[in-house]
């Protein structure tokens, strides 16, 4: 089984926060939004598209009122992205708009695959977060702009939205924090 290792970086936020994720190349890509989801942090409670090309890729809409979209779960990634330069973009959240720029990172056959246990999970189907930097943001805290609001209220104590942006996070936020291993054991429950 093809491994592809792709990086995955919100748009419009400076430090980037990023994944690189190592998935099979037969993984649709309803499967890799399940899969960007537990790798962000994200709760998976907004919808959601991928843009390949023209081509617009989601769950289809039950009425038939968006034709143009077609159906996430019948596209591989290695349909979708099938050279080491191809991208495309996933956008979580349509009232947010967290873009998510996804790059092929290298593409890799089972022989080329370094280390036996790196083979061994590619062809179980596994997925893995292979690095990746900051927290995800909070979820509804209104997409770039309102990241950056939200960020700046929190470092200051004398900011009148401090204690209730920091209550409404559960009380502390570290937008530095990142955990391969807690990643790592999310994506173990898509297995």
């Amino acid at each position: 089984m093809t491994a592809y290792v792709l990086d995955v970086t919100l748009a419009h936020i400076r430090p980037k926060i990023w994944r690189r994720l190592q998935v099979p190349g037969d993984l649709s890509l309803r499967g890799l939004h399940e899969v960007i989801q537990l790798a962000f942090g994200w709760q998976d409670c907004h919808l959601h598209e991928f843009q390949v090309g023209e081509q617009r890729y989601g769950i289809p809409d039950p009425d038939g009122k968006d034709e143009e979209l077609r159906d996430d779960a019948d596209i591989a990634v290695a349909r979708a992205l099938p050279h080491r330069s191809s991208t495309m973009q996933y956008t979580y959240d349509f009232g947010d708009w967290w873009i998510h720029n996804i790059a092929v990172h290298r593409i890799e056959e089972p022989e080329s695959l370094r280390g036996h246990r790196l083979r061994r999970a590619v062809r179980a189907g596994a997925v893995t977060c292979l690095a990746g930097a900051r927290a995800c943001p909070p979820e509804d805290c209104g997409g770039p702009h309102g990241y950056a609001e939200f960020l700046e209220a929190i470092a200051s104590p004398e900011h009148p939205e401090h204690d209730e942006l920091l209550a409404w996070v559960g009380g502390a936020f570290d937008p530095e924090a990142f955990s391969l291993g807690d990643i790592n054991r999310r994506l173990s429950a898509l297995a």
